[in-house]
């Protein structure tokens, strides 16, 4: 399969025309099917998509990993040019997603709820393992086994004007087989990268990790570039990645580039960097 990043938090290390955002979408490649994984902040990333010679248009299905604008942001956009492709997507969060600093700070960071009144038929609720195309499965429900992301006590869930930790009920998981070997897609890990890969790995009993691409939510809270957790944490993390085993893992977006200097202190070569159009093979 091919990856192509549409779009990431930085630019292009090739192409200055290329448009970056805080955010992240992915194009898919994998057999006949062209599969959009989240759509960024806004619509830039169908500009992106059009100067890269990818067709948003002939996309065979979208996937939402999560809640989030810097993840749903492009809905709109892709709707519009595309007319057919269903969105997947995770159970609607039982309350309004905020980030939350300083107890002062409070931005809603969730996607535009009038998506779902203005292209009801184009969504597609996600509530047990699926299968969207043969060897392409979806996992709505994440295995606890380790801590999740430090990071995460700045989101939360406004229920009733109460703010609670955001329990991330919401987000969804990307497995593709391919070739007798997995390839996992999160959007930013946020119930744990490691959590995903064993939920993924629960299902594929015996079946080998090719590589693990997305964002692993390591950054305290943007846009501050802080490292969430120690860094003991961040490298015992490489090391896990590491012992599971897996290849290659692919990250960019919310692991941050502390925490990914970190991680490659620990992982070298199995360690990729992924920014705005960075496109490759596994």
């Amino acid at each position: 399969m091919r990856v192509t990043t549409l779009i990431e938090n930085r630019p292009s290390t090739s192409d200055s025309q290329l448009a970056y955002e805080w955010g992240l979408s992915l194009h898919i490649a994998f057999k006949e099917h062209g599969i959009l994984f989240d759509m960024g902040s806004t619509g830039a990333f169908t500009k992106n998509a059009d100067h890269l010679s990818i067709d948003v248009a002939s996309v065979d299905a979208a996937i939402l990993s999560h809640h989030h604008f810097d993840h749903g942001g492009g809905l709109r956009q892709f709707f519009e040019i595309n007319p057919d492709a269903k969105v997947h997507l995770g159970q609607v969060p039982s309350g309004e997603c905020f980030g939350k600093i300083f107890t002062f700070i409070k931005k809603y960071i969730g996607i535009d709820k009038t998506l779902f009144t203005d292209y009801p038929d184009r969504f597609l609720t996600v509530t047990e393992p699926t299968q969207i195309f043969p060897d392409v499965f979806l996992f709505p429900k994440v295995l606890s086994n380790h801590p999740k992301p430090a990071g995460n006590k700045h989101i939360f869930l406004k229920k009733d004007g109460d703010f609670v930790l955001d329990d991330f009920a919401h987000e969804i998981t990307l497995a593709i087989k391919e070739d007798d070997e997995l390839v996992i897609f999160t959007g930013c890990s946020h119930n744990g990268i490691l959590n995903m890969v064993d939920t993924v790995s629960q299902q594929f009993k015996g079946v080998s990790i090719k590589a693990v691409v997305g964002g692993f939510h390591l950054v305290s809270a943007p846009p501050f570039k802080f490292m969430a957790g120690s860094k003991r944490e961040v490298e015992d993390l490489g090391r896990s990645l590491l012992n599971y085993p897996i290849d290659e893992a692919y990250t960019g977006h919310c692991t941050g580039e502390k925490a990914f200097r970190v991680l490659k202190g620990i992982m070298g070569d199995h360690l990729i960097d992924v920014h705005t159009g960075s496109s490759f093979d596994i």
